[in-house]
């Protein structure tokens, strides 16, 4: 109970903005993947192209843009970002028919939907909770997940009755209406900061790092493959899950169905989580985090029965709902939190990037 008093405001910014983060994740996109396919005249694999094309230079460009959360007040970027996503959902929304056009509002779903404010999110509440950061992250968290959970059956039933240009149009006010709660929520970020700035000269291990410095440090690549495996493996499950599910005789209704799964068992990922990252060293633990998502790709590869695809879906889950929070504390951890704006926009790019690659590779 008192962790939730420390700072109520800044945890309903950190869920709230991971929930918009949404809207760029490759389980929302791919929702839509039939209608963009036949509006653009596209393949499967024609899709998977463009879509890894948007998604590479999204996060090349995400290494030097997410670092200025270092630099600059928490609202300024917050505010850019979120005006990033809607006039991205507002170009899915006009849906030009020219592959240009396409390329671009993929990119920018995914630069500020997964790249930055998931960014933002994860960095924030690792920055500012200190010793609960790993309840501070689950919380985060919970916002993607509350977005995994029901985002998908409310665009499926919304499907039946408007077009994906007009549900992409609600999304866009959806994120409007987030803005007057972002700056509520962050109307005491000057004296947060500034309480912040007192503790890091008590911390020995805080330390400025310039992403050349993380890229010589040895360290960075033990850790690395562990932090964007899961990135990678689940949007290619993602991406191609329609041609999934028609291949195991699964309907978009059970499909549906399976995100409630998901969404429960992530929350239990989540409670189980937390308490052990802010109990116990993460570097020795992380590893566990994996174990539900190997199962999960057992249960895919040898079972058609519509039980597994609950089975399924449920470890898909409890793997997102530990391994999150797991991943975002290992580098406070690691690297301290003065400059985890910085170490944080690297691991993102080479999350973003590995998951431009699935899509290809799956």
């Amino acid at each position: 109970k008192n962790f939730f008093l420390l700072d109520p405001k800044l945890l309903v910014f950190g869920f709230l903005i991971v929930f918009f983060a949404s809207y760029g994740q490759t389980f929302f996109i791919s929702l839509f993947n039939l209608e963009i396919r036949a509006h653009y005249n596209l393949s499967d694999g024609e899709f998977g192209f463009v879509y890894a094309v948007a998604t590479i230079l999204s996060s090349l460009l995400l290494i030097g843009f997410a670092k200025l959360i270092d630099y600059i007040d928490l609202r300024i970027y917050s505010f850019i970002i979120t005006i990033g996503i809607f006039l991205a959902c507002l170009g899915m929304f006009l849906f030009f028919k020219h592959i240009a056009f396409l390329i671009i509002v993929i990119f920018a779903l995914r630069f500020f939907g997964q790249g930055a404010m998931s960014h933002a999110g994860e960095t924030t509440m690792a920055r500012y909770f200190g010793n609960d950061r790993g309840k501070a992250l689950s919380v985060s968290t919970l916002g993607g997940m509350t977005g995994v959970m029901f985002l998908p059956m409310i665009v499926i039933y919304l499907m039946k009755y408007f077009t994906t240009n007009q549900i992409w149009l609600a999304a866009s006010f959806s994120i409007i209406l987030f803005v007057p709660i972002l700056f509520a929520t962050l109307n005491d970020q000057s004296i947060r900061h500034i309480n912040f700035k007192k503790t890091l000269s008590n911390d020995p291990l805080n330390q400025k790092w310039k992403t050349i410095d993380l890229i010589k440090d040895r360290k960075f690549y033990i850790y690395l493959p562990l932090s964007i495996s899961s990135s990678f493996i689940s949007t290619g499950l993602m991406f191609h899950q329609i041609f999934i599910f028609k291949e195991k005789g699964w309907s978009l209704e059970m499909l549906g169905n399976g995100f409630i799964f998901l969404g429960i068992f992530s929350i239990i990922g989540l409670v189980i989580g937390g308490p052990i990252i802010d109990k116990f060293n993460t570097r020795k633990t992380v590893l566990t985090a994996l174990v539900p998502l190997f199962l999960g790709l057992l249960i895919l590869l040898f079972f058609d029965n519509y039980f597994f695809l609950i089975v399924y879906m449920s470890l898909y889950g409890l793997n997102l709902g530990i391994s999150t929070p797991f991943i975002g504390a290992l580098w406070a951890e690691i690297y301290g939190v003065e400059s985890l704006g910085t170490v944080k926009a690297l691991l993102h790019s080479g999350g973003v990037f590995a998951s431009a690659l699935s899509p290809l590779v799956f």
